[in-house]
């Protein structure tokens, strides 16, 4: 599993503003202690259908609620919920309060798919963090769709209301 993000988004070259602050472990306390940006916040939600046999990573603003049904019936699937920890460390390598669209660089395999609100994808900016709760980084969407591409995901665009 990859550790070091940073050299990847530098062979990227992928430009970012980095923020250092204490682990934060939901998007409440991260709204609540993370110095503020002109950059979309986002909440990450890793997700499993009801076999757990697809796994999901949902990204989308940090205000919005999420309606598991109406997600569940946008993707095509049974019934979503959180997967575990010991899921999101075998598939993304993260630990929670650190699960970003970063973390897809441990998952070559293309194994999870990104589900990102459609709201979320049309910012100029978004905040991620880099493997880790302990630092944010502010980077450009266009940067974000081109380390997705280098990553091999692509995105299910979605509506979160």
């Amino acid at each position: 599993m990859v550790k070091d993000i940073f050299s990847i988004l530098a062979d990227l070259s992928i430009q970012y503003q980095r923020i250092n602050h204490v682990p934060v472990y939901t998007s409440e306390q991260a709204r609540a202690l993370v110095p503020k940006t002109d950059a979309a916040s986002a909440k990450n939600l890793f997700l499993k259908d009801k076999k757990g046999k697809n796994h999901y990573l949902l990204v989308f603003d940090d205000l919005k609620m999420v309606d598991f049904d109406r997600l569940s019936g946008q993707v095509g699937s049974t019934r979503l919920s959180l997967a575990s920890p010991r899921r999101l460390d075998a598939f993304l390598g993260v630990d929670p309060g650190a699960v970003s669209l970063l973390a897809l660089v441990n998952d070559p395999d293309q194994k999870v798919q990104l589900l990102m609100d459609l709201d979320l994808w049309n910012e100029e900016f978004l905040q991620v963090h880099p493997l880790v709760n302990s630092a944010t980084l502010v980077v450009a969407m266009e940067d974000i769709k081109r380390f997705l591409q280098a990553v091999g995901h692509k995105v299910s665009l979605v509506e979160i209301t």
